[in-house]
C-alpha cells in the first residue's frame, strides 16, 4: 500500500471571521450536537428536514406578529405583558434572541418558546431537553441584562401540548455562560468537532446527509486497523484521534436510498420554458405541451434551441434547482445555479491543495486504480466470454496505477488500461439474434465497435459513450457546487479553461459503472435503435428520438440501487455521487486519513 505524506504545517485551519453575535437557537445546536453547530454556524450550512419545515410553519404563525415590549419601567407599572416575537440582544455578552412570547406582570417578565416536539419524561415529572433548557437560558439572560426581572421561563411543547418551567438560578446562568465561552471557542479553532458516535440524534437530523457521522467514523477505524505501521497518511485534528471513539458495530444508513426528484430534460427544439405560480409550463409554437410542478424538479437540462424565461431562471436559481445547457448534439456548457454553496473554507482548503502535488498524486492514483478494477468488473460482469488475459492484465495495471511516480506516469497506465478495455467492449454488446448471427437486413448503421474515438465520434456506440460521459460530467459538476467545491480545479485532471476538472477527477471510478453501463443497457435492452443515430459528416449523434430513450437508461441506472463497499448499505449511483464528493471533503479537511474511492464488489 503506498502512502502519502502528512499535510504540512503550513496546512492548518483557516482563520474564521464569524460575525459578532451569537443567537440563542445556535447555542441550542451547541448544547444538541457541537458539529451541528460548526456546520450551521461557522460554515453556514442548512438543511431542510420535515422536524424543521414543520418548525417554520409553527413559528410562522409567531413570528408574522410583532408585539413591542415595554420597557423595564414602563412594564414595571403594567399590569399584564404579552409581547411576540421580541428580538433582544446584550453587548456584554454579544447574545442575541428573538423570543416567541414575552408575558409578565408588575413588572416581572417570562419568556416562552414554543417547541413542536414533547418534553422529556422522568419518573417525577416533566423536563426540558438540555438544549432547550440553555436557549431559554439565553433568552432570560439577554432579558436581565436590558434591566427586565426575569426568574423563570417557560417551553410549550406542541406535540403534547404542555408546558414546561425552568428556574432562572445562578446554577443555570453560570452553566449557560460556560456553555458559550465553549461554543466561541469551538467556532474560532476552525476545527470541526468529531461526529456523535452511534447516537440516536442522528436519524432526525437535517444535516445527518452532510455530516455522516457513522461513515466517517467506520473510514477512521478501517484505515488505521488496515494501515501499514508508519505516520499516518494524513495528519488529524489533535484530540480527534479515532481510536478513543470506536465506530459503531453496524452502520446505518441515515440517508434516504432515493431522491424522490427527477431531472427535467428538455430537448424539442424550439420549445420556450416559463413559470406559473409554483409550476413549470412548457410550450411549443405558444401550445402549452406540459407543466412540471417545481416541488418534483431536481435539475432542469436544456438541450440545443430551448428557450427559458427570466422569471423562471430567478425562481429556480431560489429555490435552488440548477439549470444545464447543452448543445443539441449533447455538448455540456455549463450551469446557472443559485448563489447557495456559502462553504468557502473548502473551497480555499481545495485550492490550497491544489499547490501540493503529493496531494494530486495521491488521489489521483486511487482514481485510476479505482476505475481500471470497475473497468475489470464490468468485463467479468457483461463480456460474453471474460477474456483471461485482459482480465489479468487489468489487476496488473491497477497495482501499478496505486504506486505511480507522477501524473503523467498515471495517465500512460490509465491510457493502456483503456486500450485493453475498450479492444474486448464489443464481446458486452448483444444485439445479435438469438441464433448468433447478424440481422439479415441493412441497416444505415449497426452497433459494432471496433475502438474508441472522439471529437467527433464517428459511429453510435461512441456517440452513445461521449453523450454519457457528458451527462454524468454535468452530475458531478452540480454535486460539486452543491457541497461547496470549484468544479474547474482539479487534481488528476489539471485546470483548463472551460473544464470542470474537479467533476471529471470524481467521475474516474464511476464511467464504467454509470456512464459505460448505461451505454451497454440502452442498446441491449432496445431503448436506442439504430435509427435513433444521424450522421454529419465524419460524427455520428443521437436524434431526439434516441436522446429520449438515452435519458430512460441513464435514469434506471442512476436510480439502480447499489451497495457501498465500506458501508454496507443500498443507496441509488445518484446518492452515491454526492456521498463520495462528501467523502473527498472529509479527506481535504483531515478527517479521514484516505479518500475511500468506490469500487463495486
Amino acid at each position: 500500500m503506498s502512502t502519502s505524506p502528512a499535510i504540512p504545517p503550513d496546512l492548518e485551519p483557516f482563520e474564521r471571521r464569524l460575525p459578532d453575535y451569537l443567537p440563542a437557537r445556535m447555542l441550542n445546536e451547541f448544547v444538541y450536537c457541537p458539529r451541528l453547530f460548526f456546520y450551521e454556524w461557522v460554515e453556514g450550512l442548512f438543511a431542510e428536514s420535515p422536524d424543521t419545515i414543520e418548525g417554520k410553519l409553527q413559528h410562522f404563525r409567531v413570528d408574522t406578529r410583532e408585539d413591542a415590549l415595554p420597557s423595564p419601567d414602563e412594564a414595571a407599572g403594567q399590569e399584564t405583558i404579552h409581547s411576540r416575537s421580541v428580538q433582544i440582544s446584550s453587548d456584554r455578552h454579544r447574545l442575541i434572541a428573538r423570543i416567541d412570547l414575552v408575558e409578565g406582570e408588575q413588572g416581572v417578565v417570562c419568556p416562552v418558546d414554543y417547541k413542536h416536539g414533547a418534553p422529556r419524561q422522568t419518573a417525577d415529572a416533566l423536563e426540558a431537553w438540555d438544549p432547550d433548557r440553555i436557549q431559554l437560558a439565553v433568552q432570560a439572560l439577554l432579558l436581565r441584562e436590558n434591566g427586565y426581572r426575569c426568574d423563570e421561563a417557560v417551553i410549550f411543547y406542541r406535540k403534547t401540548r404542555q408546558r414546561v418551567r425552568i428556574p432562572i438560578d445562578d446554577a443555570l446562568i453560570a452553566e449557560t455562560l460556560a456553555l458559550l465561552d465553549q461554543a466561541r471557542a469551538t467556532a474560532l479553532a476552525g476545527r470541526i468537532p468529531p461526529p456523535l458516535v452511534d447516537s440516536p440524534k442522528c436519524p432526525r437530523c437535517s444535516l445527518v446527509g452532510i455530516c455522516l457521522p457513522d461513515e466517517t467514523h467506520a473510514i477512521q477505524a478501517q484505515i488505521i486497523r488496515l494501515a501499514e505501521p508508519g505516520p499516518r497518511q494524513l495528519t488529524l485534528f489533535p484530540g480527534d484521534d479515532p481510536a478513543a471513539a470506536p465506530p459503531p458495530a453496524e452502520i446505518r444508513r441515515l440517508v434516504p436510498a432515493r431522491d424522490d426528484l427527477r431531472p427535467l430534460y428538455l430537448n424539442t427544439q424550439g420549445a420556450r420554458v416559463g413559470k406559473s405560480g409554483e409550476v413549470l409550463q412548457i410550450k411549443e409554437k405558444d401550445q402549452l405541451i406540459q407543466q412540471v410542478r417545481l416541488t418534483d424538479v431536481s435539475q432542469v437540462n436544456l438541450f440545443g434551441n430551448v428557450q427559458i424565461s427570466t422569471q423562471a431562471i430567478q425562481t429556480l436559481c431560489n429555490v435552488e434547482i440548477p439549470i444545464n445547457y447543452f448543445s443539441q448534439g449533447g455538448w455540456y456548457y455549463g450551469t446557472t445555479t443559485g448563489l447557495h454553496a456559502r462553504n468557502i473554507f473548502l473551497r480555499r482548503r481545495q485550492f490550497q491543495l491544489a499547490e501540493e502535488p503529493w496531494f494530486a498524486l495521491s488521489l489521483a492514483r486511487r482514481l485510476v486504480a479505482g476505475k481500471i478494477r470497475n473497468q475489470r468488473t464490468m468485463l467479468q460482469r457483461n463480456h460474453l466470454e471474460p477474456p483471461a488475459d485482459a482480465l489479468r492484465d487489468l489487476k496488473r495495471m491497477a497495482e501499478l496505477a496505486e504506486c505511480a511516480d507522477s501524473l503523467d506516469q498515471l495517465l500512460g497506465m490509465e491510457g493502456h488500461s483503456a486500450s485493453i478495455y475498450f479492444r474486448h467492449f464489443e464481446g458486452m454488446l448483444k444485439t445479435d439474434d438469438e441464433d448468433g448471427s447478424s440481422a439479415a437486413k441493412p441497416l444505415p448503421f449497426q452497433f459494432h465497435f471496433a475502438q474508441r474515438n472522439r471529437r467527433p465520434p464517428r459511429d453510435p456506440v461512441n456517440a452513445l459513450l461521449s453523450f454519457a460521459y457528458s451527462v454524468l460530467t454535468k452530475d458531478l459538476t452540480i454535486v460539486c457546487n452543491a457541497i461547496g467545491f470549484d468544479p474547474y480545479l482539479g487534481f488528476y485532471h489539471q485546470p483548463r479553461f472551460g473544464r470542470p476538472a474537479l467533476a471529471l477527477d470524481l467521475m474516474e471510478p464511476f464511467r464504467p459503472l454509470i456512464a459505460d453501463s448505461t451505454v451497454l443497457s440502452a442498446i441491449n435492452t432496445r431503448m436506442v435503435i439504430e435509427k435513433d443515430f444521424i450522421r454529419a459528416g465524419p460524427s455520428v449523434a443521437l436524434k431526439p428520438e434516441g436522446r429520449k430513450g438515452f435519458f430512460r437508461a441513464y435514469e434506471l441506472r442512476m436510480n439502480a440501487l447499489a451497495t457501498h463497499p465500506l458501508f454496507d448499505y443500498r443507496v441509488s449511483y445518484r446518492r452515491m455521487l454526492e456521498i463520495q464528493a462528501r467523502l473527498l471533503a472529509r479527506y481535504m479537511e483531515g478527517e479521514i486519513p484516505e479518500y475511500p474511492v468506490f469500487v463495486t464488489r
